[in-house]
């Protein structure tokens, strides 16, 4: 598969055996796929996009939730048909060609590896809040080797601990609209019914109008990526065609209701214009509640979440860059697998970045990280993308040659696909023209070219070669 030129894509069915260990059960992928997306950009990155739409914030989160919904049914639909461990890079290169998967898998560990220090330092400033004796920097390097640890340990303990960190996020979420609920209601003690005038009241529903909508959902359609994960995962459960297509499944319906539910909640219970952007509306809420320690237990909810969200990405960029030497398109040498089935090598290789990320982060937040962070700021939306084009193409390879892996078929097909790629291009469309977005976009954007350039250049060589041997032959 390594030497296979662009113009031979593999048919349906064609994909080798993973090397890597099958030791995840469905539980896991579950919470993988509800963890890797609840973050800090729910908890506390809300109160932006709030602050820009009020109430209608909610429309921002099912425009945005469902974009991104339809993103992981097509590449649901192509994981449950076709496992892989480099999962979406692998379906664009079987649908486009080698310079899809090359742009897509690079791509996608450039922003997970520089999204790591993000998390890395959060998390410190966090522990550093608790323990001001121990430096930041002691932090980063305490849970950059904690957690490089745990993803060279066998895949289950990856499993196993991901698992508990979703749990308490997810337990988290839930009693938060439990007591929001009651609150609401006026069921809890020296609580009465609110109404809707927090709904009504400050502007309306749309304060911002429409242009208040498309704001919060520039300022919260990012907080959905991380779902990617749970397909990269899926290659190396018991049963993966069984197993993504449950988790898929559950996992989207399950973040939209969490995400637009707690929003329901914050924007009900208080004015939308009695929030500070940058503090958690969390907070707030339960400050209003009267829980004591409020922002305390916050604070412990988002370090999780951190530490959740770094643990997941580190898993997920060194499965992506295992992937790519499986396909020649990285270093070979990252393809040695221990005896438990975990690629080490790439393991390193990524936390290796992980860790030169994170002192760009501590040296040079402004300057040099700021560029790095504004690089993979619509690197998403590049990646998925190429998810709906890959699925486009596939679909129709595989109704022709395997039919009955068709499990978890995209709705609509190929009108919601399209639709997708609709919104995705319109969402970039408004980055251009939004001043806090555009910086994002034009950064990534150089940074996509440059990967094709790369992509461009490898192609000419391996046709060159191919000519070469033709000839000589």
């Amino acid at each position: 598969m390594r030497d296979r030129l662009p113009d031979t894509p593999p048919r349906a069915g064609e994909l080798p055996a993973e090397p890597l260990s099958h030791s995840l059960k469905q539980r896991h992928l579950t919470m993988l796929g509800l963890g890797g997306v609840i973050g800090a950009g729910l908890f506390v990155g809300s109160g932006a996009g709030i602050a820009v739409a009020g109430p209608a914030i909610i429309c921002s989160y099912l425009l945005a939730g469902a974009l991104a919904m339809l993103v992981m049914r097509a590449l649901g639909e192509m994981s449950a048909a076709l496992p892989a461990s480099g999962s979406f890079s692998v379906y664009a290169e079987r649908a486009l060609g080698r310079w899809a998967g090359f742009s897509a898998g690079w791509l996608y560990w450039f922003l997970l590896v520089v999204v790591l220090a993000v998390e890395a330092t959060g998390a410190a400033k966090i522990a550093n809040g608790w323990v001001p004796a121990v430096d930041q920097w002691v932090w980063v390097l305490v849970f950059m080797v904690v957690f490089t640890v745990a993803n060279l340990a066998a895949v289950k303990n990856f499993g196993e601990f991901e698992f508990w960190f979703a749990a308490l996020k997810v337990g988290a979420i839930v009693l938060f609209l439990v007591l929001g609920t009651l609150a609401v209601f006026g069921l809890l003690p020296d609580t009465d019914p609110v109404g809707l005038a927090n709904l009504t009241g400050q502007g309306g529903f749309f304060p911002q109008g429409a242009g208040g909508v498309v704001a919060g959902m520039l300022a919260v359609i990012f907080a959905f990526g991380g779902l990617e994960v749970v397909t990269i995962a899926a290659a190396e459960s018991d049963d993966p065609a069984r197993s993504v297509a449950r988790a898929v499944r559950s996992a989207v319906w399950r973040i939209l209701f969490f995400y637009v539910g707690s929003m329901l909640v914050v924007v009900t219970l208080l004015p939308w214009d009695s929030l500070t952007p940058g503090q958690s509306p969390y907070v707030a809420v339960l400050d209003s509640l009267g829980i004591p320690a409020a922002g305390q237990i916050m604070n412990i909810v988002v370090f999780v979440a951190l530490l959740s969200a770094l643990n997941a990405n580190l898993y997920g960029s060194s499965r992506m860059v295992f992937s790519l030497a499986e396909r020649g398109e990285a270093p070979t040498a990252l393809l040695k697998v221990s005896p438990g089935g975990v690629p080490r090598r790439a393991v390193f290789a990524s936390v290796s970045f992980g860790f030169a990320s994170v002192v760009l982060n501590l040296l040079w937040p402004d300057t040099v990280f700021l560029y790095m962070l504004n690089a993979v700021g619509a690197v998403l939306l590049f990646v998925w993308a190429l998810i709906a084009v890959s699925q486009l193409r596939l679909r129709r390879e595989l109704e022709r040659d395997m039919p009955e892996r068709l499990t978890l078929p995209m709705w609509c097909f190929p009108y919601l696909t399209w639709a997708a790629l609709l919104g995705m291009a319109a969402v970039l469309v408004l980055m251009l023209f939004d001043d806090s977005a555009r910086s994002q976009l034009l950064w990534s954007s150089g940074a996509a070219a440059a990967v094709l350039v790369v992509a461009w250049v490898r192609e000419l060589r391996a046709r060159r070669a191919r000519r070469a041997g033709d000839a000589a032959g």
